[in-house]
């Protein structure tokens, strides 16, 4: 069945971007939000996003303006009610969610798919609020959301075959590239990505410079940005919220003290420029520090069965455009590389030694699409 229509519950900057998505490839979507000021931010900000898209050529008046009419912002949970999928962008609070999810539940037919754009709890854990979900499911967006192609489309336990196939429909639909996964702590994406965010803010606690760790990460994955520069884009305080998420799979995930200090106050890192020296045996320590935190995750989580090695590598080129992602970096090194570089947080944490490290150096990856989940 054809998704024809979208409700999207909070206006806020994930709901707002995953709207103008909507809107923009032909869907009409319905947005809902309490505040007012929050109904008309979002408004203000499609709206600029669309007349900027005028300006420079991309689009025409006419496009525009019939993009713009397929948006409603409403403050009535009911108008939601006639949409083919509703998904749900509130506020990263378990409460918050519970209340939204289980109005939606009662309120929803049973056509509808339900879906959640959280990046910090788990499908799974959310799904005990929803009646029947058979329907229920994740939709991970990434910020921004209008511009960012993934998706991670999260099967729970008890997700349809039928919602999950259409929910993959409808992202292809609208020019995103699904990543499909099942469910688990941090996803396939955040899972590997905010250990790596730790690790650096780790370095920082030993005495090394935002700039300086940035500068080698930039190099180690072929990346256009840095840990701590995403950070002071997307703020410290979300950083920390989702590794706080991620820790309770164990010390190795735990904040570090600096992440606790900056994302607590508010505040953003010191990015120095130019960025201070490193003797070379400094800059190959922190490489293989990021390099091992990135990997140990990622080869956890395709243990754990919640997405295939390829998966990983998709989330990386396309979600945070690292052009040498960690699993092609692990087929290179192969299983004694990625052993010794891994080894000294096995040893560190206690933790068991993952097992497809036996696959590592013969899984020939290239850089396509994950099968589905």
């Amino acid at each position: 069945m054809e998704i024809k229509t979208v409700g999207i519950v909070g206006a806020g900057t994930m709901g707002a971007g995953i709207a103008q998505s909507v809107i923009e490839h032909g869907i009409p979507a319905v947005v809902l939000d309490a505040d007012p000021a929050q109904r008309q931010r979002a408004a203000q900000g499609i709206e600029a996003q669309l007349a900027r898209a005028v300006e420079k050529g991309r689009n025409d008046a006419a496009t525009a303006a019939a993009t713009r009419a397929r948006l409603s912002l409403v403050d009535d949970l009911a108008r939601v009610a006639a949409c083919d999928l509703v998904i749900e962008a509130v506020f990263e609070d378990l409460a918050v969610k519970r209340g939204v999810l289980e109005r939606l539940g009662k309120l929803l037919p049973a056509t509808t798919i339900l879906a959640t754009n959280t990046s910090a709890l788990g499908v799974d854990e959310l799904a005990e609020f929803v009646p029947d979900p058979d329907r229920f499911l994740g939709l991970h967006y990434f910020n921004p959301a209008a511009i960012n192609r993934l998706v991670e489309v999260v099967r729970g336990a008890r997700t349809s075959e039928a919602s999950f196939a259409r929910a993959l429909a409808f992202t292809r639909a609208t020019g995103k590239q699904p990543l499909p996964c099942r469910d688990g702590l941090g996803f396939v994406v955040n899972r590997f990505f905010c250990p790596y965010v730790n690790e650096a803010a780790r370095l920082i606690d030993e005495g090394f410079d935002p700039a300086a760790v940035d500068r080698v990460a930039r190099a180690a994955f072929a990346a256009p940005l840095g840990p701590f520069a995403v950070m002071n884009l997307t703020k410290p305080r979300i950083a920390l919220h989702a590794q706080q998420s991620l820790a309770r799979l164990g010390p190795f995930y735990a904040p570090a003290k600096s992440l606790e200090r900056v994302g607590e106050a508010g505040q953003s890192w010191p990015i120095a420029d130019p960025a201070p020296a490193l003797s070379a045996a400094e800059e190959s320590l922190v490489a293989a520090r990021l390099r091992a935190a990135c990997f140990l995750p990622a080869l956890q989580l395709v243990d754990e069965g919640i997405a295939e090695p390829q998966a990983v590598d998709l989330g990386a080129r396309i979600a945070l455009r690292w052009d040498d992602p960690p699993v092609a970096q692990m087929d290179r090194l192969g299983q004694a590389g990625v052993v010794r570089l891994i080894k000294p947080l096995l040893e560190r944490y206690e933790i068991e030694s993952p097992a497809n490290l036996i696959r590592v150096g013969q899984l020939g990856l290239q850089p396509a699409a994950a099968k589905d989940a």
